[in-house]
């Protein structure tokens, strides 16, 4: 696989084909992807929505009202798209479920193994919360690196996407009743295959020369 030909050939597509459907076996390579997507101290403060159906996507289109409209056509004409969410504070109960999993999976050889990852991550987890008070900030980085693990991977599988903050995160939130579960949306990727109105894809890809983005030392 040749990693730097897939991130020049993807962009970020403006228009879906409605017609064409991600086949089910990439979405769960998807899925996979999502699910294994890097974390600071493995804290997972994430949650992903996934809409396939017209009634799903319809809800989702919600939070694409008035000056997100543009971006209500590119959330029903795609094959599926992905609400990406964060948690609204990493608790005990999260922390606890977390833990209890690792365990599962074998990560611990010893009860003090388990206790120094438990204490090394609650540390982390009260920096944010209390000493630098920008747990929601930290919370979106890492969902963000999960957005990034998701475009690579469906520019590998040779899907379309758009990610999107173009939405009224408040009326989606409400839509999907992710208060409630102490989650909130960051971020939309639509999915699927360009359409004939997609004008980026016509455009060459475009980014700063490398002589001001890279520095050797």
């Amino acid at each position: 696989m040749d990693i730097a030909r897939i991130s020049q050939a993807r962009y970020t597509t403006k228009a879906f084909d409605p017609v064409k459907t991600i086949p089910q076996d990439k979405i769960e390579q998807l899925r996979t992807l999502l699910r294994n997507s890097p974390s600071s101290v493995n804290s997972q403060p994430w949650h992903f929505v996934i809409a396939s159906t017209p009634e799903g996507k319809a809800r989702i289109a919600k939070g694409t009202q008035g000056g997100f409209a543009y971006n209500g056509p590119k959330v029903l004409n795609a094959s599926h798209v992905v609400v990406l969410c964060g948690r609204k504070a990493l608790d005990d109960a999260h922390l606890s479920a977390v833990l209890a999993q690792e365990q599962r999976d074998g990560r611990f050889a010893t009860p003090d193994a388990m206790a120094t990852q438990d204490k090394s991550r609650r540390f982390y987890v009260n920096l944010h919360q209390t000493e630098l008070k920008d747990e929601a900030t930290w919370v979106e980085r890492q969902v963000y690196l999960a957005l990034g693990t998701l475009l690579l991977g469906a520019g590998a599988l040779e899907i379309d996407a758009c990610p999107m903050e173009g939405f009224d995160a408040a009326i989606l939130d409400a839509e999907l009743g992710l208060a409630e579960q102490g989650l909130t949306s960051l971020v939309l990727v639509a999915l699927g295959y360009r359409g004939e109105g997609d004008f980026n894809a016509k455009l060459p890809k475009s980014r700063l020369p490398e002589s001001t983005l890279f520095t050797s030392l």
